[in-house]
């Protein structure tokens, strides 16, 4: 009997563990490798092909209410969310040769990829009206791909990030600007906390808070080896990074 508990104990211990284990988000998919480009289909395919948790990416809203994947405001002197999509944009053709990507083409590529993690940024706009039409345009986007379990939601603006826990209590949802303590977020029905590097080296405390909490850690944009290793050894849940290659590998060497 003694034997069978201290066996089950091993592997409830193991278990626990496993649960633990940090996962490897691609920042703006994967990108720096020959040929691609960050935001970029290729970007979401080599992520998937690395086999890696999640590929994260950034969304805007146009004037005529498409969904255009691309992390600064401006793409080629265009401001997005000022701009038409059909007259400004969908011509636009990125450093790579690639066009630039609507959420709908970029979200069906990444549902070629059943157990890649989509996290989708959803950026500042100018307009208070433009940042509620961009969470309800991606909300319904996500439901007509029937991809809810495969999205998760991050936002700097807590007034995106209100909305998306309204309209997807299912969802996960993580509040990225840094200044909010683990116990509000849980409060305000957030699934964790994204905070930058160097807000999680000042509070190395909020790890183990969020976690009694029940809520989930990542950490962004760690691309040193060495940091990356820190983050990991501090259990956090998620790291997000221009280096998937070598987090992966660090990640599968800590196992």
């Amino acid at each position: 009997m003694k034997k069978f508990l201290f066996t089950l104990a091993v592997a409830l211990l193991f278990s626990a563990t496993a649960f633990c284990q940090t996962k490897v988000i691609a920042h703006r998919g994967y990108w720096d490798t020959t040929g691609s480009y960050e935001n970029t289909i290729s970007s979401i395919q080599n992520a998937g092909n690395l086999g890696i948790f999640g590929s994260e990416l950034d969304v805007y809203i146009t004037t005529d209410d498409v969904l255009v994947v691309h992390h600064d405001a401006a793409v080629q002197g265009h401001k997005i969310d000022e701009s038409s999509y059909e007259k400004d944009l969908k011509d636009i053709i990125l450093p790579n040769g690639e066009k630039l990507p609507t959420l709908e083409s970029y979200l069906r590529e990444g549902k070629k990829f059943p157990h890649l993690k989509v996290v989708v940024e959803l950026k500042n706009h100018t307009r208070w009206v433009d940042q509620d039409r961009c969470v309800l345009a991606v909300v319904d986007l996500v439901r007509k791909l029937h991809m809810q379990n495969q999205v998760d939601y991050i936002s700097f603006n807590m007034n995106m990030c209100k909305g998306l826990i309204q309209l997807e209590p299912s969802a996960d949802v993580y509040y990225l600007n840094g200044e909010t303590s683990p116990a509000d977020l849980k409060t305000l029905g957030f699934a964790g906390l994204d905070y930058e590097q160097g807000v999680m080296a000042k509070h190395p405390e909020w790890i183990k808070e969020a976690h009694d909490l029940g809520l989930k850690v990542n950490v962004w944009t760690v691309n040193e080896s060495e940091k990356i290793q820190w983050f990991i050894e501090q259990g956090v849940d998620f790291i997000t990074t221009n280096n998937p290659v070598e987090a992966k590998k660090l990640v599968e060497k800590k196992r």
